[in-house]
C-alpha cells in the first residue's frame, strides 16, 4: 500500500467565518462545500496551491476541546496537537508569523531556533485556538 497525507480536519464553531479566515490567512481556495445526509455536520474543503488541504467541519452541538496556550501544553494532552506549515527560509518564519498575527492569529511562540539544528520555528493559533506551527526545514549543516 502506498499512502500519502491528504488533509487535516478541524472542527470550528462558525463555518462561514472560519472559511473566510483560513482562506485569507493561509491563502487557501475553496474546493468544495458538503453536508453529511441525516446529520447536522457541514464542512468545507480548502486547498493550498502547494497541495495541502484543510477540511473545516461544523456541528452546532460540538463542544469545545483543548485550547492550548502553547505547543508544550498541547503535547500534554493525547490527540491532536497542531498542524505544521513549512516555509522557505528562516526569514520567512518571521515574516509569515507577523503576517498571520496581523490577520488575527494569536501569537503562541515567537520565532526562534527549532530543536533541529539550523531550523527556525514559530507557533500561532487560529481564531478558535487551534495551533499552527511554522517551520523552515533547512538541511542540517555538515
Amino acid at each position: 500500500m502506498t499512502a500519502r497525507f491528504d488533509h487535516v480536519g478541524i472542527s470550528v464553531p462558525d463555518l462561514e467565518s472560519a472559511v473566510v479566515w483560513y482562506r485569507t490567512a493561509l491563502r487557501l481556495t475553496e474546493e468544495h462545500e458538503f453536508s453529511v445526509p441525516g446529520t447536522d455536520l457541514r464542512g468545507m474543503m480548502l486547498r493550498h496551491e502547494s497541495g495541502y488541504r484543510i477540511e473545516l467541519l461544523h456541528r452546532p452541538s460540538a463542544a469545545p476541546g483543548l485550547d492550548a496556550d502553547s505547543p508544550l501544553e498541547a503535547a500534554a494532552t493525547l490527540g491532536y496537537g497542531h498542524i505544521c506549515l513549512s516555509v522557505d527560509g528562516p526569514d520567512e518564519v518571521d515574516a509569515e508569523f507577523a503576517r498571520l498575527v496581523a490577520a488575527g492569529a494569536g501569537a503562541r511562540m515567537t520565532p526562534r531556533p527549532a530543536p533541529r539544528p539550523g531550523a527556525r520555528m514559530a507557533f500561532v493559533a487560529d481564531p478558535y485556538g487551534n495551533l499552527i506551527e511554522l517551520i523552515d526545514r533547512v538541511a542540517p549543516r555538515r
